[in-house]
């Protein structure tokens, strides 16, 4: 990651002769940033062919179906704090596969708890971004703003992602839930962001998300400005409290 500049002296910058309103942007990683669906169909399809997993799925396209549409829902589950990130890591592979698995039910979790750090490091392999990402950190780099990342990704992979696919030479500062064992949207996990980032006045701060019920609702609990990546809206426009973008370069607008 890039050495941090002081914050005290960040806060002394300005962009083009004007004072900045605005002293740190954070960005969610996964599906803001990197391209986290693409790269995990095929960490995947990696670990179908590695693991021998057509003994249990027909096609790769079963099994990743089958492992995308469960994992979703518990990374929903995860983040209203309804399950933990080990029941998380375990029941994502062993309920597709418990159909299919004709072991007891502690050779199934074995199993599943073997491919759960294969498919982590397969991931981290995968370098896939979303469109412009380099382009507006580069660009917010440019302009002395702090760069930071706010995620609910697991420590043990997203040091890893953002390391492969180069992004951390723009990153001052990563912070994880994991951390601190709190999730997006939980506004204390902002609250240990602004002091690690040692401002806390959350005026000073954006949040860049494409999931308005973790990463928006979290920077409006936080007092943060909050910003929607939406590939699905028409333009760049105001809802309410919310900045909704349906690309990263159009924020070059705001900052």
């Amino acid at each position: 990651m890039r050495a941090a500049m002081s914050p005290t002296l960040r806060a002394c910058h300005t962009n083009g002769g004007k004072s900045m309103k605005y002293k740190w942007i954070w960005f969610d990683l996964d599906d803001t940033l990197i391209d986290f669906h693409t790269n995990s169909h095929m960490a995947l399809r990696v670990i179908y062919d590695e693991c021998g997993l057509e003994r249990f799925f027909r096609s790769p396209d079963e099994w990743t179906d089958t492992y995308e549409s469960h994992n979703l829902t518990l990374w929903e589950r995860y983040s209203r704090a309804e399950i933990t990130q080990d029941f998380l890591r375990l029941d994502r592979f062993a309920t597709p596969l418990r159909p299919h698995w004709s072991g007891d039910e502690d050779s199934l979790k074995d199993f599943s708890r073997q491919l759960d750090p294969l498919y982590l490091t397969r991931l981290a392999e995968q370098t896939a971004l979303i469109e412009g990402a380099c382009e507006i950190l580069a660009y917010l780099r440019a302009h002395a703003y702090n760069i930071g990342v706010l995620s609910n990704g697991f420590k043990d992979v997203q040091h890893r992602k953002l390391s492969n696919t180069g992004l951390d030479r723009f990153v001052d500062l990563m912070v994880l839930s994991d951390d601190i064992g709190i999730n997006k949207p939980d506004p204390r996990l902002y609250l240990h962001a602004m002091q690690q980032a040692a401002a806390t006045d959350p005026s000073l701060h954006v949040m860049i998300g494409d999931n308005r019920d973790t990463d928006i609702a979290g920077a409006l609990a936080a007092g943060w400005r909050p910003i929607l990546l939406d590939a699905g809206a028409d333009a760049l426009k105001v809802d309410g409290k919310v900045t909704i973008t349906p690309r990263l370069d159009l924020l070059k607008e705001l900052f």
